[in-house]
């Protein structure tokens, strides 16, 4: 396999029901390992996702974990993650879901350099950025 990079996120304690909501989005094949199946036996933290893949028909992955209470968690200011695309009808597909019941900071529609861009922060807090190229000269 060759070396890929994927974005990580973390979560507070919802890092189960956010890669639900995003497997429900992008389709895909979600595994989720609690930190009570590696032998952590607290039950602060037993339930909560120590590692969660979430991999797509279409080649996105996506993971995240729940941070464990003695760590220090900043929820959504620090990852944003890009969609991008030529697909218009998809792309809108995926803004659309992620936008609903969270925040738009710049609405999805044609920009100066030509393509369709807009910038959301969903529900679960975390950031993102869907680019549609446009028609190419």
């Amino acid at each position: 396999m060759a070396s890929r990079l994927n974005p990580y996120l973390s979560f507070r304690d919802s890092a189960r029901q956010a890669m639900e909501f995003y497997q429900n989005v992008f389709g895909g094949n979600l595994t989720l390992s609690t930190f009570g199946e590696f032998g952590n036996p607290d039950p602060a933290v037993a339930d909560k996702v120590m590692h969660a893949m979430l991999e797509t028909d279409r080649g996105f992955t996506l993971m995240a974990s729940d941070t464990p209470p003695e760590m220090e968690y900043q929820p959504g200011n620090n990852i944003a993650i890009s969609l991008s695309g030529d697909d218009a009808d998809e792309l809108r597909g995926y803004w659309k879901q992620l936008s609903e019941s969270g925040t738009v900071s710049m609405p999805l529609e044609k920009q100066m350099w030509g393509d369709e861009f807009g910038m959301c922060v969903d529900r679960f807090g975390i950031g993102w950025m869907v680019n549609i190229a446009g028609p190419q000269a």
